[in-house]
Formats: structure tokens, sequence, C-alpha cells
């Protein structure tokens, strides 16, 4: 395999669809905090310099500049801060209090959505997919740069998914309570955007290669989903094959989706609907990869790398890439830490990790 040439885009989208190819990617798809910089810079990363700098990393995807979500957006604000911390309503329309250091999770205080009025009401004045400020001005320009892009092109990322996206509206709580109490706002939440993002997603396919539909749930926490496999047949599963199936019809090699937690029972729902692609497979939460592997054979699968093993030790490093290095035999499988790089792993060891990682798929 040593004499294929392939740019990092097509050893991509070759890894995941268990085709040949020189070596899987070499690729870091969560960085760290930047209080987890901080420390590095402290421990021989030099100021000014970005972490990844040096490393040879390939390039993984870029996203199709395309507002997904409301336009016009909420007005960000300040509402009250100390010197610790800072309440604020961000551009989703959520108030929440952070951390000024902004290397924590923050406390969800209220959300946009109340009643079905003010679901009517956004619908109207900031979910029309048909603005023509949702996309950059002469985009279509620079269609030729993306179709003969070195990276992977996808169109989706964080904040919007089917389930996450209603659940920013919401609140967490509510609009779990909202499948039993108010079921119909839900679904139309979910069909509602389900259509929004096709009618997105046509304009771009029509002149841009997409290689990805990326769907951002985080609908699983450590002991499993937050609706039951039941609940996400009756109202996912729909909006899902509505997705799958446009993916298929305009040549989009994946459909894409990001949660957290114990992916068990999202796997299969997914896997049931035509999703060909699932990440990160946090190792806290009891995700085994081969386990996944077994169960699910032609599933492109991505990160997985238990980060807790680069805050250990060398040893436990090397552990870790004996599960990555099984992996790899596979196909269909492009390592990476299995989240957000936390500030008790060491610059030392986080080298060390990347220096392991490129001997394990061969790299160097």
């Amino acid at each position: 395999m040593a004499n294929i040439t392939l740019t990092d885009r097509e050893r991509f989208l070759k890894t995941l669809k268990f085709e040949k190819v020189d070596r899987a990617p070499f690729v870091t798809i969560f960085g760290p905090w930047g209080s987890t910089i901080q420390r590095w810079q402290k421990e021989g990363l030099e100021p000014g310099k970005s972490w990844a700098d040096g490393f040879g990393f390939d390039g993984g995807w870029i996203n199709f500049p395309v507002h997904l979500g409301f336009y016009p957006s909420f007005k960000a604000e300040v509402i009250s801060q100390t010197a610790e911390e800072v309440v604020h309503r961000d551009d989703r329309g959520i108030v929440k209090r952070d951390k000024r250091t902004g290397d924590s999770m923050p406390e969800w205080l209220e959300y946009p959505v109340k009643n079905w009025d003010d679901w009517e009401q956004l619908k109207k004045e900031k979910l029309n997919p048909d603005s023509p400020e949702r996309f950059q001005p002469n985009w279509e320009a620079n269609v030729e740069a993306y179709n003969k892009a070195n990276n992977a092109v996808w169109i989706g990322n964080f904040p919007y998914g089917i389930f996450g996206t209603p659940r920013d509206f919401l609140g967490a709580e509510e609009f779990l309570m909202s499948f039993y109490t108010q079921p119909e706002l839900v679904r139309d939440m979910m069909n509602y955007l389900t259509d929004f993002w096709i009618r997105i997603y046509e304009k771009v396919v029509a002149k841009v290669k997409i290689d990805v539909i990326h769907i951002w749930e985080d609908m699983s926490f450590k002991n499993g989903m937050l609706i039951s496999p039941k609940t996400f047949r009756e109202f996912m599963t729909p909006c899902y094959k509505k997705i799958t199936d446009f993916a298929k019809a305009n040549n989009v090699d994946f459909v894409s989706v990001d949660s957290d937690g114990d992916c068990t029972q999202l796997a299969e729902v997914l896997v049931e609907v035509g999703v060909n692609l699932l990440w990160p497979f946090e190792r806290q939460a009891g995700n085994d990869l081969l386990e996944y592997r077994r169960k699910y054979p032609k599933l492109g699968m991505m990160c997985g790398f238990d980060k807790t093993a680069m805050a250990k030790s060398k040893p436990a490093i090397d552990k870790e890439m004996e599960m990555v290095a099984e992996m790899l035999k596979y196909g269909g499988y492009i390592p990476s830490p299995d989240h957000l790089i936390p500030p008790d792993i060491s610059w030392e060891n986080f080298k060390y990790y990347c220096h392991r990682l490129k001997q394990v798929i061969g790299k160097e």
C-alpha cells in the first residue's frame, strides 16, 4: 500500500469507507481546553505558537459556511457579572452563568421557547430557510475551491441536531418532559427543522460536492440514551430517514452523528435509519470500540482514544494504542482523543501521544 498517493480528503473518506489507503489519517479532532494550553505554555509550548504546530497533522474537514440556526440571531448581551462569573444571553437566546475563564460547563438559566406562541414566532422571524443572508456574499464564486478542496467538505455542525437543537429551544428538562406533556410541539420542532435544513442542503449540493452531512445530538449520558429507543423511532426516525435518503440521492457519502455518553442504544437506532458515521465514543461512559466494531462491521467510527490514559502515564498511552492498532485492522476508523483535552494532561504526554499515534498508523 506504500505506493498509494492520496490527498488528505481522499484518505479521510476512503478510510471511513473501508477502502484501501496508505495509512489512517493523523488528526486530532478534539483539541485542548484553553486552560490546557495555559499549562502547556508553562511546560514548553512556545508563546504565540499553536499547540498543533510541528506535529504534521493531516487535514481533517472543512465546514461549508452556511448559517443553520436562528437568523437573525438573538442579540448576545451581558446581563450581570462579577470578578469570577458572568450571566449572559448568547446568540441562541439562552441565558446562562459562565465562569469568566470559560473552561467549564455553564449553568443554564433560561431558554427562548416557553410555549407554542414562542415557537411559532421563532419559525416566522428567525427560521426562514430561504433567507439569503444565511450564505456568505458571493459564495457561489468559491464553489470550485470547495469542490477541489484538500479536506473533506461537511455541512452541519454544533449546535444543530434533530434532538440537540429543540433541547436548546426549551431546555433539557422541559424538552424531555414535553415528549409526554406536549408531544405535538416536539414533533413539530423536529419535523420543521428537518425540512428547514434539507431546504438549505438542496441549495448547497446543487453546486458543491458535500462529503458529509453532520448532525450534532449529544443525546446520551453515562447510562445510555436520554430518550428510549421506542421514543426515538416514533419521533426521530422519520426525520433521520428524510436526511439519509437525501444524502443517498445527492451523492453525499456520510451522514455523521456526534453524541457524547454511552451510545450502545443510540448506535442501534442510528444504524437503522442509515447513519454511517458515529463519534466520539467517550470511554468514561463505558463505550467499547471493539464491541461496536463487532456489532456494526461497516459503521464509520472516529475518536475513542481514552483521554484519561493521556493524563496517567506513557505506559497507559501505550496500552491504549493497542486498542487503536486492533481497530485499524478492521478499517473504517480514525483514531483521536474521545473529547476535548483537559488540563490534567501534560505537554510531554500529549507529545508522546502524537508520536505513538504516528507510529501506530504508519506515518513514521
